[in-house]
């Protein structure tokens, strides 16, 4: 296994749409997802998606965060799992770090947003490094996919877990996390946004609508971003 250069905003590669795999048991896929898992591990975010490595081809790793009960194939996650854990991060503190272990795989994902409510994180990627920003995101998904060893995968996820993969699988379609800002204005440096997150604060108050703002990429990728998702 290597430890892969990820690519930054600008480079062509993030840019374009994926291609689905074919066979994902072939060696080559097997050693860019070993690859992809120690580049993630030296990065210490919470997800990884093929492109960010070069590779456009539809496979993304991600860590399951710990907050509630594991989500198997075809489980609903027990109501309110998340939102006790939202509430005690606070607006604009990080989430908690991704959990030890290998994060999971999914090749060719496919998302379906299971609730129209959306609420707005903070979020950072491994390849927009040093910045965050928040961005609106479904609450709950259903995605389904293959795993490394290419058996079906079917999960329904919600609050951060939710956010990871929506995050993690925009860059199979080319799409980094500030194209789904509504507000550029909040789009800023780590160290500044943290220095004067007191005055974010009192401009973003949370409505009554919205759940306390969390955020996945930043270090699965808020005060750091703890999932520096992909």
């Amino acid at each position: 296994m290597a430890i892969l250069k990820i690519a930054r905003m600008g480079h062509p590669v993030l840019r374009g749409k994926a291609a689905d795999i074919a066979d994902p048991g072939a060696p080559e896929i097997r050693r860019l997802i070993g690859d992809m898992m120690e580049t993630l591990a030296d990065a210490g975010g919470a997800g990884l998606a093929a492109p960010q490595v070069h590779q456009p081809l539809r496979v993304v790793i991600f860590h399951i965060p710990p907050e509630g009960p594991p989500e198997g194939p075809n489980e609903e996650p027990e109501e309110g799992a998340d939102e006790g854990a939202e509430e005690a991060q606070g607006t604009t503190r990080p989430p908690p770090e991704p959990p030890p272990g290998p994060p999971q795989i999914l090749i060719n994902p496919v998302i379906e947003p299971i609730a129209e409510e959306m609420e707005i994180g903070w979020e950072g990627c491994l390849s927009v490094p040093g910045l965050r920003g928040l961005v609106p995101r479904f609450t709950a998904i259903r995605y389904r996919g293959l795993d490394g060893e290419g058996a079906a995968v079917e999960r329904t996820a919600s609050g951060f877990h939710a956010r990871v993969v929506q995050h993690e699988c925009d860059h199979l379609d080319g799409i980094l996390y500030p194209m789904r800002m509504p507000d550029l204005s909040l789009l800023g440096f780590e160290e500044e946004l943290d220095r004067y997150r007191l005055a974010i604060e009192d401009e973003e108050p949370a409505g009554e609508d919205e759940a306390p703002q969390t955020g996945p990429e930043t270090g699965l990728e808020t005060g750091k971003i703890a999932a520096k998702g992909g």
